[in-house]
């Protein structure tokens, strides 16, 4: 569903016109600023296989830094993979890379550990690496949830399920402006509520191993 197609959707519920274009008036534009407040929320609510995507990075110098062009300070790493020795990275601490850099030997071998190290200016994730990469040729895939950009194009399509968007949209619209049609706010929330949870049982079905917690 286009951004254009949401805001009408909660102009309807609203009992308001609908428009040809978001910014058409100042109503229909708040409407699209609460449009991404509410996608903003769902998407943080669950990793939603419409976010997943994987990500390939290849270093040529001998660094221990990495920066996640494309992969936004509001994403999250699932996995980290160095396919150039074949091993699966492992997280580890700030402070374990602090031990390592500043009171350990220095060790060759291959990338097998990283950190986060900051969001840069141009919201990238930026990592740590640990040993560094070494002179050669070395690639990471990263298995990540990248988080979609808010809306602004009247024709840019939400990836992630429109209908909690939407009722979350429209209570938070009935929020700014008071009781709609003899609904209070409070109850748009509930309804909003239910449509999110069903919308995650539903995509959970598609990873059923991320619910299952085993002791380590």
């Amino acid at each position: 569903m286009t951004y254009l197609q949401l805001v009408n959707k909660v102009l309807i519920r609203l009992r308001e016109t609908t428009v040809t274009t978001v910014n058409e008036n100042a109503y229909s534009a708040l409407i699209g600023e609460f449009v991404n407040d509410a996608k903003r929320m769902v998407e943080d609510a669950w990793n939603w296989s419409h976010l997943r995507d994987t990500q390939t990075y290849t270093i040529v110098t001998d660094v221990d830094e990495l920066t996640l062009t494309g992969i936004s300070g509001r994403s999250k790493i699932v996995k980290t993979f160095n396919t150039t020795d074949k091993v699966e990275l492992t997280y580890k601490s700030r402070d374990w890379f602090n031990n390592q850099k500043y009171l350990g030997d220095a060790v060759a071998g291959s990338t097998a550990y990283y950190t986060y190290k900051t969001v840069n200016t141009s919201d990238n994730i930026e990592l740590f690496l640990y040993p560094s990469t070494g002179s050669g040729t070395t690639t990471f895939v990263i298995d990540c949830i990248v988080k979609q950009d808010d809306l602004s194009s009247d024709s840019t399509v939400l990836k992630v399920p429109y209908t909690p968007v939407i009722d979350l949209a429209v209570a938070l619209a009935a929020r700014e402006r008071g009781e709609t049609g003899g609904t209070a706010a409070v109850e748009f929330f509930g309804i909003a509520d239910k449509s999110l949870s069903d919308a995650i049982a539903i995509d959970s079905m598609q990873h059923p191993e991320e619910l299952v917690y085993v002791a380590v």
